[in-house]
C-alpha cells in the first residue's frame, strides 16, 4: 500500500518590526516629498481664484468664494497672450536649431570617439549662463539685435545645444554600430544609414532632448530680461507686471504663474517616460 505525501505549503514568514518600521520610514519620506513639491502649487492654484484680502486671511485658506477675476486681469488688462506667443516661438526656433546642429554632432562624437569634443560640450552645460549675459548684451547691442527674437533664440541655444549632444551621444554609444555597417553593405552611404537608420531609431532620445530644452526655454527669466524687448517679452518677464514699487497685486501674479506653469506640467506629464529615459541614457552601457 503506497502512501502519499501531500507537498508542503510553504510558510509566509512574518515581517520583522525592523522591515516594517523601514517600510513606513520610506512610505513617509515619499509622502514629504510629493507634498514638498505638491501644496506650493496648490496653494497657487488656490491663490488665483482669490481676491487678494481672501489671499492675506488665514481663515479662507481652503474655503473662499472663487473669482475669475484675476484670469481676466491676466488675459484682459496685461493681455498676456502676445507674451505666450513669443515664449513658443523662441522656445520652439531655440529648440528646433539646437536639434539640427546638435543631433548630427552626438552621432559624429559618439561614433568617431571624440571625447575631447564631448568634454568641450560638459564645459559649456557646468558654466552658468549668467556669467556670459554682459558679452552678449555687448555683442548684440553692436549688431543692434537686442530686443529681437535673434538674440533670445541664440542665447537659449548656448543651454539647449549642449544639453541635447549630451543626452544624444547617450543614446548613440547604446546604439549597435552593426546596424549602421549593415547599411552600409547594402549600399547605404554613411550619411544615408545616419539618416535611415540611427536617426529613426534614436528618436525617444530626440524627444527627450527636445522636452527639456524647450522647457527650459519657456522657463528662462535672466535671458529675456536682459535681451528682450517691449515686443519680444517672454512669459516669465512679463509676470513683472503684476509687481509695483508700492504693492503687489497677489492674485494676478499667482493667476500668471499658473497660466505659465500649467502648460509645462500637462507637457512633463505625457512625456514623463520619455524625459526618465533620456536622463538615464548610457547609465548601463558597459
Amino acid at each position: 500500500m503506497s502512501s502519499t505525501v501531500s507537498p508542503s505549503v510553504p510558510t509566509r514568514r512574518p515581517r520583522s518590526t525592523a522591515q516594517t518600521a523601514t517600510s513606513l520610514a520610506r512610505v513617509l519620506a515619499l509622502v514629504l516629498v510629493i507634498a514638498g513639491f505638491l501644496l506650493p502649487l496648490l496653494w497657487m492654484v488656490l491663490a488665483s481664484l482669490k481676491t487678494n484680502l481672501d489671499i492675506t486671511d488665514p481663515s479662507k485658506t481652503l474655503v473662499f468664494g472663487p473669482t475669475l477675476d484675476n484670469y481676466r486681469t491676466v488675459f484682459g488688462q496685461e493681455n498676456f497672450l502676445p507674451f505666450i506667443w513669443n515664449s513658443f516661438v523662441i522656445g520652439f526656433a531655440s529648440t528646433g536649431l539646437s536639434l539640427i546642429l546638435g543631433v548630427p554632432a552626438a552621432y559624429a562624437m559618439s561614433r568617431f570617439d571624440m571625447r575631447r569634443s564631448s568634454a568641450l560640450v560638459l564645459m559649456a552645460r557646468i558654466i552658468p549662463g549668467v556669467s556670459l549675459l554682459v558679452p552678449w548684451y555687448y555683442v548684440f547691442s553692436n549688431l543692434r539685435l537686442v530686443g529681437n527674437y535673434s538674440a533670445l533664440i541664440l542665447s537659449h541655444m548656448f543651454v539647449a545645444l549642449p544639453l541635447i549632444v549630451w543626452i544624444m551621444m547617450s543614446y548613440f554609444d547604446q546604439m549597435p554600430t552593426e546596424l549602421e555597417e549593415s547599411a552600409q553593405v547594402d549600399g547605404l552611404t554613411p550619411i544615408g544609414a545616419f539618416l535611415r537608420i540611427s536617426l529613426p531609431l534614436s528618436m525617444p532620445g530626440i524627444a527627450t532632448a527636445s522636452i527639456l530644452a524647450f522647457i527650459f526655454s519657456w522657463n528662462n527669466f535672466m535671458f529675456a530680461l536682459v535681451l528682450s524687448g517691449e515686443n519680444t517679452r517672454t512669459l516669465p518677464v512679463a509676470i513683472f507686471n503684476f509687481i509695483a514699487y508700492a504693492n503687489i497685486d497677489w492674485g494676478g501674479l499667482m493667476a500668471a504663474a499658473t497660466v505659465i506653469t500649467v502648460p509645462i506640467m500637462v507637457l512633463a506629464l505625457f512625456m514623463q517616460r520619455y524625459i526618465v529615459a533620456g536622463m538615464t541614457a548610457g547609465a548601463t552601457k558597459g
